[in-house]
């Protein structure tokens, strides 16, 4: 009797041990199957690059889903508020996924024409650099078509600065408008895709800056880009 006592004993422990290590295997496979998810999916969206084909299709859908159209322009001379253009959705729907990505942060009005334009989005830093290469490259087609002209305080695209006789435009950089009587040779060949609803006088301030030969100004205008609603 005594010994069956202890045969059950042993039976009932190895039972409970091999049902104590099938849980600890099954978490094991558990977690290694979450990881694994995340992983793949952190992998995807690494992969992820806009290009010349991929990229109008991406801001179609891109643009139902983000409606935000008002932002934010903050800079060390006050903040210049911005209505993106619900009638050219690509440009409105680019610069609300550049401002997602905080590409816009840290990046400067590099370009001053006085009594011109300003132009934004660039820096000469090599992080700037590499957020451009991990967003990817791509040009936007212009969208003259709406009927929008380059009054003062329009904010519109510039074309990219390779071989273009098509004018597309270059997504990562920007201008505004400065000129009282507007910038209208510039209808036919750029997109307005917004204009400042408040902050024209920071506008100007920027404006008035000295800059060097480049047109850049020699007091360097850090911006930062937010999106309002």
């Amino acid at each position: 009797m005594k010994i069956f006592r202890i045969l059950f004993t042993v039976v009932i422990a190895f039972l409970f041990s091999c049902q104590n290590q099938v849980k600890q295997n099954k978490e094991v496979v558990m977690t290694k199957t979450i990881k694994t998810t995340q992983e793949e999916k952190k992998i995807t969206e690494e992969k992820f690059i806009l290009n010349d084909k991929n990229a109008i299709p991406f801001f179609y859908e891109y643009g139902m889903d983000n409606e935000e159209k008002n932002i934010r322009i903050i800079t060390n001379y006050g903040n210049i508020d911005l209505e993106l253009f619900e009638e050219t959705p690509y440009h409105r729907a680019n610069f609300i996924y550049l401002t997602k990505e905080k590409y816009f942060d840290g990046t400067y009005f590099h370009r001053i024409v006085k009594d011109f334009i300003i132009q934004g989005g660039n820096s000469d830093s090599y992080e700037v650099s590499k957020r451009r290469q991990r967003i990817g490259r791509y040009l936007l087609p212009p969208d003259t078509k709406k009927g929008f002209k380059h009054h003062r305080g329009i904010l519109s695209i510039p074309s990219s600065d390779i071989d273009n006789p098509y004018k597309l435009a270059s997504p990562y950089e920007f201008f505004i408008v400065v000129d009282r009587n507007g910038a209208y040779h510039l209808d036919k060949n750029y997109t307005p895709f917004g204009k400042v609803v408040k902050g024209m006088d920071v506008v100007d301030k920027i404006s008035n800056l000295e800059t060097d030969k480049r047109e850049w100004p020699l007091d360097n205008v850090k911006i930062k880009v937010e999106i309002l609603d």
